[in-house]
């Protein structure tokens, strides 16, 4: 029989992927190409599925032979592999993000004399249209706290945003943009203690406790499907932290970042121009056991954040202490510095990545803002998060708009910095 390849990401199921597998095996033996995670995040969103839940699916539809990993976008290596006679896709690839991989899978199957063959696309059956549907539906808790775990593993980084209310997380839920060919979006949020606290007026030193940042987080899920962490500070005792774990992964939050410091809390970026103490790491690693003791589900995440560097105990407290916290369990370590260039910062990563036993490591580049993601990530970073961004914007916009509202004594003055009503009553669906 002919061979015949059929690369897919088959998420979601539909009429039309039917249709392109019944084609296919007209022509021969079907070996149905799915593209792992990492190669479908590559390029677009996470799959709601995992590899292994859509491969259950593909082998059960008649006429599909064979179901191998695609680890790419590009064909080319499984195709130089197979040999096949033909590829068989839907004719709707041949502009946007997969128009070079359309091309590259004409010049791999000219070396043998293989053929490419689209099928007609389905009418009145989209994908995007189906997932925005289902995203519309909601998601569940669990299904939310495992997905950041699956970002780490399938992305070369997860991008994370601040949030603080449910308007700033439609934000991170919907914004995408393309370039270059790919599309960029926010993976993940982030709930601040500091943008938190100041949005309720309140002072960052812990003064809003645990049951009101957890009601924040909740009107934050209520309109977002994406996965979340969660800035705990210090996380209290370690009797009280093991009872936020339990709260937190009941709730859907995937991770949750403690500092390694102790007394009232004040921002770490305030240096040392504060009274700061960092606690010792036996207490550290100690309060990090009893939240792994307490966690139910093994996707939910403990980070320990090192603060060696903000009060100038050096590079070598600050390694001791990773290796201290990975032993007790912390699932991902962050360091954070506050000096505007990323020389020390850079250090340590690439002494951490000398670590024989290390975990995904975070970046919250806050002060050396000047450097780019592709350098973080080429250090060593597998999160980066935009801690404080949105809350800062926002502020500064609303206090124009009510100066120029005293200057003026009416409103018309400020209308460029406003948003339009009809589209603010749009911006909500329901509203209307």
């Amino acid at each position: 029989m002919k061979k015949v390849y059929v690369g897919m990401s088959a998420d979601l199921i539909h009429p039309g992927h039917i249709n392109i597998i019944k084609e296919a095996a007209k022509l021969g033996k079907v070996t149905v190409g799915l593209l792992t995670d990492k190669a479908i995040a590559s390029y677009k969103r996470l799959p709601f599925l995992t590899y292994e839940q859509r491969k259950t699916v593909i082998e059960q539809i008649k006429g599909v032979s064979d179901v191998i990993p695609q680890f790419t976008l590009d064909y080319s290596s499984n195709l130089r592999e197979i040999k096949p006679d033909y590829v068989v896709h839907g004719d709707d690839w041949g502009s946007g993000v997969q128009a070079g991989t359309r091309q590259k899978v004409i010049e791999t199957l000219n070396e043998w004399g293989g053929k490419l063959i689209e099928v007609p696309y389905t009418p009145s059956i989209s994908s995007t249209q189906l997932h925005n549907d289902l995203k519309a539906i909601g998601t569940t808790p669990n299904i939310r706290l495992r997905t950041l775990g699956r970002l780490i593993a399938a992305k070369p980084f997860v991008r994370v945003l601040e949030v603080h209310n449910g308007l700033t997380g439609l934000i991170v839920e919907n914004l995408k943009i393309e370039q270059d060919g790919v599309v960029r979006e926010f993976d993940c949020m982030w709930s601040s203690s500091l943008t938190d606290s100041t949005a309720k007026g309140k002072p960052d030193i812990e003064v809003v406790d645990m049951t009101s940042r957890m009601a924040t987080v909740n009107s934050i899920f209520e309109v977002t499907t994406k996965p979340l962490i969660l800035d705990a500070d210090t996380g209290g005792r370690p009797e009280h932290f093991a009872f936020t774990v339990k709260s937190l992964e009941r709730l859907g939050i995937s991770a949750v970042i403690i500092e390694d410091k102790i007394g009232l809390k004040k921002n770490s970026l305030l240096g040392t121009e504060v009274p700061q103490t960092q606690d010792a790491i036996e207490n550290f690693c100690n309060k990090i056991r009893v939240g792994k003791e307490a966690q139910i589900s093994s996707d939910f995440m403990i980070i320990a954040r090192i603060e060696s560097l903000i009060l100038g105990k050096g590079l070598d407290d600050a390694l001791k202490r990773a290796e201290a916290y990975i032993e007790a369990g912390a699932d991902s370590i962050m360091i954070h510095s506050k000096k505007k260039e990323p020389g020390e910062i850079f250090e340590f990563c690439r002494q951490y990545n000398e670590l024989s036993d290390r975990v995904p490591l975070v970046l919250i580049p806050s002060s050396y803002n000047k450097v780019y993601e592709d350098e973080l990530v080429h250090a060593g970073a597998k999160i980066i998060i935009y801690a404080n961004h949105m809350l800062r914007s926002a502020y500064p916009a609303m206090l124009r708009v009510a100066k120029s509202i005293l200057r003026y004594g009416r409103s018309s003055e400020c209308d460029e910095e406003c948003m339009p009503i009809n589209e603010l009553l749009d911006l909500i669906p329901g509203t209307r």
